[in-house]
């Protein structure tokens, strides 16, 4: 799920989106809670309309993004009570008021608010953070079941496109007599697995989060400083405990290596800023690897970026080119690089679907 994080996948606009193929897209709680304002966007007729886009959208809680802020952030039971990073007003985040953001804001799929655990933290502080996030769970589901039908669209976006990648969310929406179903009409909230870097606390956690009930589970708090081969070891532990009938979404993941890997694993769902940050440094994703455009020896090289990509930036500019655009500072170079990380994030995902129905190991 490419990350468009105010309502915009930076530097793509919705039609050259559809184009490549993406079909449903990831939208933040925080930032657009701060602007442009969930009754703004509710008025608008939610973010589907606001934003032009007919594909399915999922928001995150916005716990990851107030962990963030670290010395402007007051977490007790109740919530948490932060500044704005953009004029550091006063406001409180509970798991009724992201529950109350998300539902005005329209996402097909809406995550349940959670303590994103630090890393490195103690055993100790890890069991708290998981307490609490499982504590606020109960109370994003209790409000979400009274007020679920509330959303500003008349259906659900996810059950009206036609796309691979949401088989197994229809196919989850099918199933509404099961704990955890939920209804075509309405959102879907999928409960967040932590534990931190505990494997035995993210089993408990996986557990008692699918006792909860939701239709989809997600695996957070990853990614937040911990070594790449310790977020790949909590992930595939944790994906044991995760029922294998409902979308299992890991959060915040990662490079092409680590997607197909996850994705072989038994992942259905992830989300990463990668693709369009690196593009905006100038970092690209390759058949042949990562390419730094930025370097000098690209500044007489006649040739394609990637001879085996057939994006339209590959069919059409030179790595000459793009390196000029890019020391040249100019715009274009952004939404050029940006249009082939994302179609070559995608096509690496249609090929592990591809290997899978195979029958075939990565």
């Amino acid at each position: 799920m490419p990350v468009g994080t105010l309502g915009s996948v930076k530097g793509i606009s919705q039609d050259v989106l559809e184009e490549l193929g993406v079909e449903i897209l990831l939208g933040n709680t925080y930032h657009l809670y701060l602007r442009p304002g969930v009754e703004t966007v509710r008025k608008m007729g939610g973010l589907h309309r606001f934003m032009s886009w007919n594909g399915a959208i999922l928001t995150d809680s916005g716990g990851f993004q107030v962990f963030s802020l670290t010395d402007l952030r007051k977490v007790t039971e109740e919530g948490v009570a932060f500044r704005s990073h953009l004029d550091g007003s006063a406001h409180f985040l509970s798991p009724e008021k992201a529950m109350e953001i998300q539902i005005g804001l329209g996402a097909d799929i809406m995550m349940a608010f959670d303590e994103c655990t630090e890393y490195p933290a103690t055993r100790e502080r890890a069991r708290a953070s998981m307490e609490l996030t499982l504590r606020w769970a109960e109370r994003c589901k209790k409000y979400f079941e009274e007020h679920k039908n509330e959303v500003p669209w008349s259906r659900s976006q996810v059950s009206g496109v036609r796309s691979e990648e949401n088989e197994v969310l229809r196919s989850a929406q099918d199933d509404t007599t099961t704990k955890g179903g939920w209804d075509r009409q309405t959102q879907a909230l999928f409960g967040i697995v932590q534990g931190g870097m505990d494997a035995e606390l993210r089993r408990e956690s996986a557990l008692r989060t699918i006792d909860i009930g939701f239709p989809g589970y997600a695996i957070g708090g990853l990614s937040v400083g911990e070594p790449r081969e310790l977020t790949r070891d909590i992930v595939l532990s944790t994906l044991e405990h995760l029922p294998s009938d409902r979308p299992r979404y890991l959060m915040g993941v990662g490079t092409p290596e680590e997607i197909a890997l996850y994705a072989q694993s038994g992942v259905d769902m992830m989300d990463c800023v990668l693709p369009t940050r690196a593009a905006r440094h100038g970092l690209l994703f390759t058949s042949e690897g990562k390419v730094s455009i930025k370097q000098a020896r690209y500044a007489q090289d006649e040739s394609a970026l990637d001879p085996a990509c057939d994006c339209r930036v590959c069919r059409r500019y030179s790595r000459a080119y793009l390196r000029h655009l890019y020391a040249a500072n100019e715009l274009l170079a952004q939404v050029l690089n940006t249009m082939h990380n994302l179609h070559y994030y995608l096509a690496t995902m249609r090929t592990v679907r591809a290997w899978i129905r195979g029958g075939n190991q990565m």
